[in-house]
């Protein structure tokens, strides 16, 4: 693994470790290039650093508890070693508050992001989540679940 993919992977890790620590809207948006953009069709379009900001500030009154679960990382650099794009997928258990009343939820989706390399860091250009899913948790899926057979 080339050391500027793991520099991204670690990137990342920054972006869902604040987003677990309660969405600090100056530290996230420290991490995009002034005019970056974050988008998902669940949550709307934010442009530049500032409406970045204004998004975090808004999600943490919502989501007050949130374990971002970043999987299965597809990460290619460009030739030039300036311009990355990455694919995740998220498993994300959280608390969402609404009206004084908390739920339990669970969100799956993917990320498509691009990155770039200023001033000897990598920073996000673009992140794009789609959400596969986004319920409430219910009940107990431990007499549900399948395991698999050991016979291979």
């Amino acid at each position: 693994m080339s050391m500027e993919v793991i520099r991204i992977m670690n990137l990342k890790n920054r972006y869902m470790g604040l987003c677990d620590l309660g969405y600090p809207p100056k530290a996230l948006s420290e991490l995009f290039v002034e005019d970056g953009i974050w988008t998902s069709q669940a949550f709307g379009t934010y442009r530049g650093k500032k409406e970045i900001e204004e998004f975090f500030a808004n999600i943490s009154s919502r989501i007050v508890f949130a374990a971002h679960l970043a999987l299965n990382p597809i990460i290619e650099v460009a030739p030039n070693g300036e311009e990355a794009t990455g694919r995740w997928r998220i498993l994300m258990p959280f608390t969402e508050e609404d009206q004084g009343r908390r739920t339990s939820r669970w969100i799956l989706g993917d990320y498509a992001e691009d990155y770039t390399f200023r001033d000897g860091v990598w920073l996000f250009k673009k992140i794009d989540f789609f959400v596969n899913f986004n319920v409430p948790h219910s009940g107990d899926w431990a007499e549900a679940t399948a395991v698999r057979p050991s016979s291979r």
